[in-house]
């Protein structure tokens, strides 16, 4: 398995940027689809984005989709969450998750994912 560390978190206004990175070691992120789940105080785990093992596809909770972008980079065996314009309801802690299989509906694929981070935490004031 790839191990998973997660940084950028903290707290921010209502309508301003945070930037996740998920920084992977013991293997390279290729071959491995990469995706965020979140989960707030008293809440179920959630997906937030997820991007495919080739890069080429991404998905996005709707709630997320025009604010915020996944991406990867290989050669930094880094893959980011670019997060714009947050809000309130954005507060919880950020996991990223790492798993060499193929995106069909990530929502639904939580539990496929074996690795995970320990999590950053994410706190949006109003």
């Amino acid at each position: 398995q790839v191990q998973l560390v997660e940084s950028g978190g903290g707290l921010v206004q209502a309508g301003g940027s945070l930037r996740l990175s998920c920084a992977a070691s013991g293997r390279t992120i290729v071959g491995y689809a990469v995706a965020w789940f979140r989960q707030a105080p008293g809440v179920e785990r959630e997906f937030v984005a997820a991007v495919s093992m080739s890069g080429s596809s991404t998905y996005y909770k709707d709630s997320v989709k025009g604010r915020f972008t996944i991406s990867r980079d290989n050669a930094k065996n880094t893959v980011y969450l670019q997060m714009n314009s947050l809000k309130p309801e954005d507060t919880a802690v950020y996991y990223c998750a790492a798993e060499s299989l193929l995106l069909i509906d990530p929502q639904r694929q939580q539990a496929a994912f074996g690795s995970w981070g320990q999590g950053t935490e994410v706190t949006v004031s109003s």
